[in-house]
């Protein structure tokens, strides 16, 4: 029995790998438009003193896994989210603020009206940060990472003038009066990025069995690593990448140093074989595994 170690492909295309997962991650590139929902109940938020909070009509708001981002428009102008996206342009070097989504709808931080000031976005009555101050009640603004649409019993953001800002009718059982919500196309959901191995020569000419693989690295939690395998007799392919049911819907989970076995049906008869890596990171986004070394065992 053979163990095949299958590093230098990995370790050559890494990084590209890293790079894909987070290229999401840079919260302050030009958005050229908004994530808000365009049903009309769906892009509102209410305060008692300055009524509706137009979160599509700027054409601006972002919602993604690291901020919310752009400025909804208000009978007192822009309430802003994000001093670089504000319609003035950056101006972080004059005010520097922004308010954060955790990855999972938490959001927190502090956006801005030119007329009343800072909007709070979370607080709660003990441990307060500077982006979720200690306050005498706790709030915070959440969004469903499931659904995106804002909204829970304690769904608030406040200001010291103005008092709180509802994102949804639910927040007081006002929906039979008046219909509202914001609702955004951002959920949380994992990224993933692929290696291919180069081509692996067994040297056994009748083909060879491919029993295991097993790999070496980093794996946070919540992330995963999953592998295909695809053999031929020619060092040209084709190369049909498959999982444990012989197709190429399904995939081998492999746990880090842990060996994993692999189907014996279809991953034998070849003199050559490659691997397909793929690198999930957690839901929230901000997390990914690491592969530096790839082992695979075969047998003549």
């Amino acid at each position: 029995m053979i163990n095949q170690r299958c590093t230098r492909n990995i370790l050559g295309v890494l990084c590209c790998v890293v790079i894909a997962v987070f290229a999401g991650a840079l919260p302050h590139t030009a958005h050229a438009a908004t994530n808000i929902s365009a049903v009309p109940t769906d892009h509102w938020a209410w305060n008692d003193l300055i009524g509706w909070i137009d979160f599509y009509g700027t054409d601006t708001v972002i919602v993604n896994s690291w901020t919310l981002a752009g400025y909804a428009s208000s009978s007192v102008g822009d309430i802003s989210f994000d001093c670089h996206t504000t319609r003035s342009g950056d101006i972080c070097g004059t005010s520097n603020y922004q308010v954060t989504n955790n990855g999972l709808g938490d959001l927190s931080g502090w956006g801005w009206n030119d007329t009343y000031g800072w909007i709070s976005f979370c607080g709660r009555t003990s441990g307060g940060t500077p982006d979720c101050p200690t306050t005498p009640y706790s709030y915070r603004v959440w969004i469903d990472p499931s659904t995106g649409t804002f909204g829970s019993s304690l769904d608030y953001a406040w200001n010291d003038v103005i008092g709180w800002i509802s994102f949804n009718c639910t927040n007081h059982g006002g929906c039979g009066t008046s219909n509202y919500k914001v609702v955004t196309s951002w959920i949380a959901t994992s990224t993933s990025g692929i290696a291919e191995s180069t081509t692996f020569d067994t040297g056994v000419v009748t083909g060879a069995q491919l029993n295991s693989v097993l790999w070496h690295g980093n794996q946070p939690g919540g992330t995963s690593v999953r592998f295909q395998f695809a053999v031929s007799n020619s060092p040209t392919g084709p190369w049909n990448f498959m999982g444990p049911d012989g197709t190429s819907a399904s995939i081998y989970t492999a746990t880090i140093d842990t060996s994993r076995k692999l189907d014996y049906t279809f991953h034998n008869g070849g003199r050559y074989f490659r691997y397909r890596v793929m690198l999930v990171s957690d839901q929230a986004q901000t997390v990914s595994p690491r592969v530096d070394d790839v082992i695979v065992n075969w047998s003549p």
